[in-house]
């Protein structure tokens, strides 16, 4: 028991809170789930605080609401353009999500759903497909040209065009794993020192002090990761807009 409150990964293990089972199918509602469920809760709860007044003179939630809306409004509107705007709806959802998933394992005793590689891929495979039907919609089958750059001898084609299709298909890959391993990574790190701080006693203060500022530090990473997953999906989707 003590070996298993030590070990750094047991703070994400999933565990199913109640029980469902379909033959051999099971859909048991995890702590996963249910951070989720949270997740979504408070970020509709802060959106609706915020904006329900509508004054001209904000007040402190309806500010933040407001640099919130901003925030991935511009993020839109520099990496995607106009034709972008219809589009917020959904990649404003996907920062919250990914924002308040990450904030929320901040907490002791959370659950950090970021941090499985399962639901970060399911995300980055739900924006690939999206902004692939994108792509097709808007362009037809001229969109595969995307696979060929402008200027490019015809002759380099065995060559670039098997690149290309590497490339775009480790999106999803490269997006998932970006996000999955920094939360991993930053959440095991912080209980590997907080472990040596009850360890060690009066020696404690050390990594007490590291803690203090790995805290600080994961919190700016949090940010910065939901951030960095909303912008590349700005890219993804200004390829499929505009190609290149």
């Amino acid at each position: 028991m003590a070996a298993e409150q030590h070990n750094p990964l047991t703070q994400f293990e999933i565990k199913a809170l109640v029980p469902i089972q379909f033959g051999q199918l099971d859909f048991s509602f995890t702590n996963s789930a249910l951070f989720m469920v949270i997740a979504v809760t408070l970020a509709t709860a802060f959106l609706t605080i915020g904006t329900r007044r509508g004054s001209l003179v904000p007040g402190r939630w309806q500010s933040m609401a407001e640099i919130s809306y901003e925030f991935v409004a511009g993020m839109i509107r520099d990496n995607v353009g106009q034709e972008g705007r219809k589009y917020f709806p959904f990649i404003f959802t996907l920062f919250m999500f990914v924002l308040f998933g990450n904030l929320l394992g901040m907490l002791p005793y959370s659950f950090t759903y970021t941090s499985h590689i399962i639901v970060t891929f399911a995300l980055a495979a739900f924006v690939f497909v999206g902004v692939t039907v994108i792509g097709f919609m808007k362009h037809g089958l001229p969109f595969l040209k995307f696979l060929m750059p402008t200027g490019v001898p015809i002759y380099m084609a065995p060559l670039i065009v098997p690149i290309e299709i590497l490339s775009y298909f480790t999106r999803p890959v490269s997006l998932a794993l970006r996000l999955f391993a920094n939360m991993t990574a930053g959440h095991t790190m912080l209980k590997v020192f907080a472990g040596f701080v009850a360890t060690l006693g009066v020696l404690g203060v050390v990594p007490l002090a590291l803690v203090a500022a790995l805290t600080g530090l994961e919190f700016i990473i949090a940010f910065l990761q939901a951030y960095v997953f909303t912008i590349l999906t700005c890219v993804y989707l200004n390829d499929a807009l505009h190609m290149h």
